[in-house]
């Protein structure tokens, strides 16, 4: 009966003793400090790999050609560039950054046919010696007009 008693009616607690008590049940974090470290409540043995983030992979030059080729296939077909590049596997931005830098530098066919025409040193020598005599003529033909008009306006 004596333990009915004691179960029954609380002992008698101090203030000091309340205080004491709770931050006890409260589990203690550990500091910020201790979690960036490591230490702490850590999972070594359940890591668990991310599923929200895509993995970092390089390709070979081999691999970004067929991928290349079956996205120029895919539009080829008819389907969309975006969606082509999607089922490749690849971003829009890697695609395009594959595509520069696969691509042989082209020089228009304009200056390609131009620079055809100036292979040599004496073609470059006659063509410069051709734009002189069409300056020349050009400034005798401005002085010439030059001097009709101004005996039309009676400067002279």
């Amino acid at each position: 009966m004596a333990n009915e008693q004691t179960l029954e009616q609380p002992l008698p607690s101090t203030a000091a003793e309340t205080e004491g008590a709770a931050p006890a049940a409260a589990p203690k974090r550990p500091s910020t400090a201790n979690r960036k470290a490591g230490t702490g409540h850590s999972k070594a043995g359940k890591a668990e790999p991310a599923t929200g983030k895509a993995k970092k992979r390089g390709y070979s030059d081999n691999e970004r050609a067929e991928k290349l080729a079956a996205i120029e296939a895919r539009t080829s077909g008819g389907e969309t560039l975006k969606a082509a590049i999607k089922g490749a596997g690849i971003s829009e931005q890697t695609y395009y950054q594959w595509k520069r830098a696969g691509a042989p530098v082209e020089e228009p066919k304009a200056k390609a046919e131009a620079n055809a025409g100036l292979e040599t040193l004496a073609d470059l020598v006659a063509l410069e010696e051709e734009n002189q005599r069409l300056r020349i003529r050009l400034a005798e033909k401005l002085r010439a007009e030059n001097v009709e008009l101004r005996k039309r306006l009676g400067l002279d």
